[in-house]
Parts: C-alpha cells; structure tokens; sequence
C-alpha cells in the first residue's frame, strides 16, 4: 500500500510533465539568457581543491591516474541516470556559458533552483530521470511482474513491443562498469597497502555485480591507507518517482591521520556528555557508543552525484545499512575549507557585526560541522511515556526535529566540552559567531527540506532569547554570548522532551510557529545575493592538477 501511494504520487506529478528530454525549438532572447547564465554560473566559486601530496610515492601518483580513470567511467554512468546522452545534450547547447552550467548540472536541470530547466529549450525534469520510461503509467508498473522493478539496482526501461521491462544495473552499464573494474584492478597491483589492495580488487568486482557487501566490509575496515577510492551507489534522492534507485558517484581521498586522530578524541567523550545532558535522566537511558568510525580526508577527485551542483563536505557510507551507527563517516576538510574561505567569510562580513567578525574562523566552522555529527550518535528512539517509537509518534515532523536536535545539541555538548578544556585554544564565542553566520550560508538553499526548516526554528528561538542583537542601521547582528548559551541549552532540552515524549502537538506547534523565513530575514538574504556571494562550489580538479601538486 505505501509502494503504490508513493508511486501514485510521483505519477500525477510526472504526468504532467511527461514530454521528451530532448530540445524544443529553441526560442531565446540570448542577450538575455546570457545574462541569466552568467548570473547562474556565479552562484559556483572555482577552486582547485589543495591538498599536501608529499606523501605519496610516484606509484602512488600512477595508481591515482587509474582511480581518475575508474572514476570517469562512473562519471559517465550518472550521466545516463542523471539526463540520458550527455554527447546529444552539450552538442545542441551552442552558448558556452549555458553548455558550461550544464555540464555543472550534468543535465539542463537547475539543482540550485529545485531542478527547473535553465533554458526554455527544455521541459521540466521527469520524476524518475533516467532510472524510469518518462511515460510510464502505474497500472502497467504495478502489473508488471518482477519484484525486482523494486531492486534499488535497476532501471526499467520498454521492449522493443513498447513493454516495460527490467534490467539490473550491471547490465544497463556494463560498459562503464567493466572498464572501472579494470582500472580498478590495474591500480590494486600498484597498491602500497595489502589491505587497499584487497578492497580495490573486491571492489572491481563488486561493480560488475551489483552486490557490494564483501568490498563494503573490507572498506569499512581500512584505517591506514593514505589513498582511499569511494565508488558505486551513493544516494536515492535522485529518484522522484518512487525514491528507491540509486545514483552513482565517486571520489578520490587523501586521508588526513592527524585530523581524524584527533576528532576521534571527541566521540570517546559521548557517554559521559550524554549523561550530563540538560533534562530528566529517563531521557539518558539508551546507550551511546564511544567508538565513531569516522574519518577525515582531502578530496582530490570527484564524479557522478558527488560533482553534481552543490558539493557535499561528507557523507555516511555504505548504503543500505540497518543501523546507522555501523556506517564510516566521512568528511572533507578542504571542501569546508574552500566554502570557508569562498562563503562563509564573505557573508560574516555582511551580517555579523564588525567587532565580531574576527570571531569567525574555519577551526570554530569545521569543529562545528565536526559535532553536528557527532550529536547525530546520541539518540532517542523509543518515547518514555508508552508512545511508541519516536519516529512514529512524530510522523511527518521526525526529521525536522532529530535535524533540530543535531543543530543545537552539537553546540550545548561543544560547550560541555570546551568547559572540560578539551579543545585546547578554543574561544566559544568564535563558536557562536560562526555558527550565526553559517545559519546565513545554509538558509540560501531554502526552507524546502528537514534542515532548512531547522535552521529557521533555531534562528528564531535565538532570537526570541535575545542570542543575538540586530542592529537595522548597519544590517548585522551581534551575538551575546551568555544568553546564546542559556538559549542552547534550553532550546536542546525542549528537543529532547518532544522527542522523549513524542510530542507531536509540540513539534507541529515548533514547526509553524518558526520554521519558515520571515521578511526582515528575507531583506538580509538578498543583500547576500546583490553582492554576488557564491552558493557552492565547482573544481578545477584531473590528473594535471595533481601533478602539478606534487
């Protein structure tokens, strides 16, 4: 039942724009949509991504030009998944700026626009991209009879009698598939590391068949290795039509041991910062791991999803796992960098006051980041008061909330911490300051999903404490340290309790009271926005880059 109400719903939005992906007839002002293409390729800062490579040996760079070149055969794969004939598209596209956003987009989809086509030379985007027919109906999806048009690892796609059929992935890429596996392969026997080099080839064949649990296990364990190469399924946010298909990408890391060593210090704390949390010790009673398998490291090549619109600083890997906590975090300490130094820092200095901008720093913006992970470990699954399972007793509004409670409580169990003098050279006011600003970067995206509608709540409640001061004559805010504190630590209790107690009334309340952006916000946004401020990034990234860097 709840397959088919998702399909159904997906279905009446895809029909009405189930039209071809290919062009219409072009009609266009290119005066204007020049500048609407040049305004749109602004929102992406250029960065060469840095990282030290002094460590690594020349087999190393050869092994790397092998990752690139498994990584590429991905890229080509998400082209399928994410348009259709990546060649067909940028042939017909004839103004280099727009063919430029394309390929940023890897389609004519705005990502930065909730997918809305870029030129009036395309139609909408089909719901279910290029995993699904774009005129697939439900009642020839739901008769036909193969379970596996569930698999999270096919397509569907017609016979040549225009009847719907289904083909696995390792099937439908084949091509692209095998020739990662080989270069897999090849880069395995230059491998330094006898444990990367059992993964790799475990990988290599994993891709060629869609069943990637022995190469997860191996991947899960490495721990030393300097390269790390992630690659196959990575998301299912892509498929809008019953959001189940998976969409691949790839990344090429540099492990930083030094960081990862000493953010590890902070998950061995959690128990103890769990139990002096600000609320009744019913609330305390579900245990929490001390052990966070979690790494840091430099990206140094990117591909399929993970190069698509904006970039993501991290992500919990693999798929598909039943517990969360038995995933590896991963996050990329030179892409925050880079949107430190690209957004964050020049948005401060629009809306933060000017005596405080020396208080926003990378180190407060990455710990931040850091702990908002790291909260996502203490958990309240079960109600204390026979109101079930959190999750169920707070239905649509669960997300929100559990997004709410990482938010704030990151900085409350910062806090503790910093008040244990475990975070050696660390003034929370660049803390609090930071974490006001990045409200400013996140909010820019919109209230359209779980953490933005969060950010919005957070910001309000501060707000309503007096956290921080706005000053209307110069446009900024100023942060009170002291009730900032207070305001977390009251904000972390109420998250706690409507969770505690699945207090549904209390998180609807919460939600419509704050969860949206009000018009004084508005005026500052689009300040942001008339002084040209990036949104993300897009790199300047390959194998000359590399070994230019070497």
């Amino acid at each position: 039942m709840i397959r088919n109400s998702i399909f159904l719903l997906g279905l009446i939005v895809s029909m009405v724009f189930a039209v071809s992906c290919q062009p219409e007839k072009k009609a266009e002002d290119k005066k204007t949509g020049d500048t609407v293409i040049q305004r749109k390729l602004a929102n992406y800062a250029e960065v060469k991504l840095s990282a030290d490579l002094n460590s690594l040996s020349s087999q190393q760079i050869k092994l790397f030009s092998h990752l690139i070149k498994a990584a590429d055969a991905i890229d080509d794969i998400y082209w399928m998944q994410a348009y259709g004939d990546k060649n067909a598209l940028l042939n017909s596209i004839e103004d280099p700026d727009m063919k430029k956003y394309a390929k940023i987009n890897y389609g004519p989809w705005d990502r930065l626009d909730g997918f809305k086509p870029f030129t009036e030379d395309f139609p909408p985007r089909p719901l279910g991209i290029g995993f699904f027919p774009t005129d697939i109906n439900q009642e020839e999806f739901f008769q036909l009879n193969n379970d596996e048009k569930y698999s999270a690892f096919t397509n569907l796609t017609r016979d040549a009698n225009g009847n719907l059929k289904v083909v696995p992935f390792n099937v439908a890429y084949s091509t692209q598939l095998q020739l990662a596996s080989d270069h897999l392969k090849e880069a395995a026997n230059l491998a330094e590391s006898d444990d990367f080099k059992q993964y790799l080839l475990q990988r290599a064949k994993d891709l060629t068949s869609d069943n990637f649990t022995e190469s997860d296990k191996l991947w899960l364990e490495l721990n030393n290795n300097q390269l790390d190469f992630i690659a196959g399924p990575i998301v299912n946010t892509e498929d809008q039509l019953i959001w189940t298909k998976y969409s691949y990408g790839a990344f090429i890391l540099l492990r930083d041991n030094e960081c990862t060593n000493n953010v590890s210090k902070y998950a061995s704390l959690l128990p103890f910062l769990q139990q002096n949390l600000p609320v009744d010790d019913k609330l305390k009673a579900e245990s929490v791991s001390s052990k966070a398998n979690l790494s840091i490291y430099n990206v140094l090549y990117n591909s399929g999803y993970c190069n698509a619109g904006n970039k993501l600083i991290g992500l919990n890997l693999p798929v598909g796992l039943q517990k969360a906590s038995d995933a590896k975090r991963v996050y990329f300490k030179n892409v925050m960098q880079a949107k430190f130094n690209k957004i964050l820092n020049p948005i401060s200095g629009l809306v933060i006051d000017e005596q405080q901008r020396k208080h926003v720093n990378f180190e407060s913006f990455f710990l931040n980041t850091i702990f908002f992970e790291l909260t996502s470990g203490i958990d309240i699954t079960n109600t204390i008061n026979g109101n079930g399972d959190v999750k169920d007793a707070l239905k649509g509004h669960y997300n929100v909330i559990n997004e709410l409670k990482n938010d704030v409580l990151r900085m409350y169990l910062l806090n503790q911490v910093h008040d244990m003098r475990q975070t050696e050279g660390i003034d929370m006011l660049d803390n609090y300051v930071t974490y006001m600003a990045d409200v400013f970067r996140s909010i820019r995206f919109g209230v359209t999903d779980a953490q933005g509608v969060a950010n919005m709540i957070r910001f309000y409640y501060f707000q309503e404490h007096e956290a921080f001061k706005y000053h209307k004559n110069t446009g900024t805010y100023k942060i009170n340290d002291y009730k900032m504190e207070k305001a977390i630590e009251s904000l972390a209790k109420m998250v706690l309790e409507i969770q505690g107690n699945g207090d549904y009334a209390a998180a609807d309340k919460l939600i419509k009271d704050k969860g949206y952006i009000r018009n004084e916000l508005l005026q500052d946004l689009y300040r942001i926005q008339r002084a040209k401020i990036p949104k993300d990034l897009t790199y300047d990234q390959g194998e000359k880059v590399i070994i230019a860097e070497k």
